[in-house]
């Protein structure tokens, strides 16, 4: 028992070492040495968890997105305004993103290697699809607006997220406060201008 206990705690601090890893460097420059050494594990020990790259890589891409899933099911409204939940996932994805490594990682990996990684957005994208198309249902959104259009804002406010998150790169707003916050602002301006209602 204790030899499957360490053997779990070993692939743990591979996963992590390789989400740090693939933040920093990408899929690409990820070098498994520097996973081995950040992890304290020989390389005969990622390749008996990981015997590819990519496998590891999928490990991290699995990783990120538990963290998002469980974003994804705190965000879901229990009454309140579909466009609502809509904004506060989008928040609570931006602050993922800022808080968690393995989120970060998946987003890059899965950029980075399309063809090989489920998209990032795929964990959270049907979610805010339903969401947007619930709320027109509901006459919470703007007839002239679609759901579509919407949820490609989602997925650009949260590209532009991570790409600010990963460069620090200059926010017009003065950078002050976190990613997040300035996310919340931005859906203030929205919801103003795509609600059917008051918000």
């Amino acid at each position: 028992m204790r030899q499957q206990e360490r053997a779990l705690r070993t692939r743990a601090r591979i996963v992590r070492a390789a989400a740090l890893e693939m933040d920093r460097s990408g899929y690409e420059g990820a070098r498994l040495s520097r996973v081995c050494q950040v992890a304290d594990a020989s390389m005969g020990a990622l390749t008996f968890h990981f015997p590819t790259k990519k496998a590891l890589a999928e490990a991290v891409r699995e990783e990120g997105v538990a963290s998002v899933d469980a974003v994804v099911n705190r965000a879901l409204p229990a009454g309140a305004s579909r466009l609502r939940a809509v904004a506060d996932l989008t928040v609570a994805l931006a602050s993922l993103l800022e808080r968690d490594v393995a989120a970060r990682a998946a987003a890059r990996v899965a950029r980075e290697q399309p063809d090989v990684m489920e998209q990032w957005s795929g964990s959270w994208l049907p979610t805010v699809l339903d969401l947007l198309s619930r709320a027109r249902a509901d006459g919470q959104l703007r007839p002239e607006h679609c759901p579509q259009t919407l949820a490609a804002l989602v997925v650009y406010l949260l590209a532009g997220a991570e790409w600010e998150i990963r460069t620090g790169g200059g926010a017009p707003m003065g950078g002050a406060g976190s990613v997040a916050d300035r996310l919340e602002q931005i859906w203030r301006l929205v919801l103003r201008g795509a609600a059917a209602g008051k918000f």
